[in-house]
């Protein structure tokens, strides 16, 4: 059977779509999404940044920063990164504001994780099917969310091989842990 896979980050901009984009790849049947209350992207300035509407297309925000500044949003990566997301997806979507089921959901930071867990905590549990919630944080910077997506895709594939998942994940976390040299938190939830 294949999982089901959430990958989260805070905007679904940058380590969720870069996930996203190499476990597609890869064949799995994978979604991204966003805790966020808006999307944010860089600016000119670090008190400046770009804030968006979760409903705002990845074409609007492209476009709206080759409007603000071509030269400079070209050359810091972020209208190449607008470019994959809207080839993937036509917008980001919020974690809390779907009602799919999934297997796993991964996330890149701690607080991200923290919103998750409690996200499906607050669901209610009406079909008692598990969700195994990992987080391994991941710098938000292009080479960080390329190396992390490679990350998330290799626990994927470990997590896929195994016949009894429940009673050998906490072997298999150890073993990730010790291959990628990052500590990985792990809940398990409920729908």
């Amino acid at each position: 059977m294949a999982l089901k896979i959430a990958v989260v980050c805070s905007s679904n901009q940058n380590r969720s779509m870069e996930a996203h984009a190499i476990l597609s790849k890869k064949g799995y049947n994978v979604r991204s999404f966003g805790t966020g209350a808006n999307v944010k992207l860089p600016g000119s300035a670090p008190d400046k940044p770009n804030i968006y509407d979760f409903n705002t297309t990845y074409e609007h925000m492209y476009q709206d920063l080759c409007r603000k500044d071509k030269s400079l949003y070209t050359q810091n990566g972020i209208l190449h990164m607008l470019d994959r997301n809207r080839r993937i997806k036509s917008k980001p979507e919020r974690f809390q504001d779907n009602r799919d089921v999934f297997d796993v959901v991964v996330t890149v930071e701690e607080r991200v994780f923290d919103q998750v867990v409690e996200d499906l905590q607050k669901r209610g549990q009406l079909s008692m099917k598990p969700v195994h919630v990992f987080n391994m944080e991941v710098k938000d910077n292009h080479d960080e969310a390329t190396l992390g997506a490679f990350l998330i895709c290799e626990l994927c594939q470990m997590l896929h091989k195994p016949d009894d998942l429940e009673n050998e994940l906490d072997e298999l976390i150890l073993e990730f842990e010790s291959k990628a040299a990052r500590d990985v938190l792990h809940a398990v939830a409920f729908y």
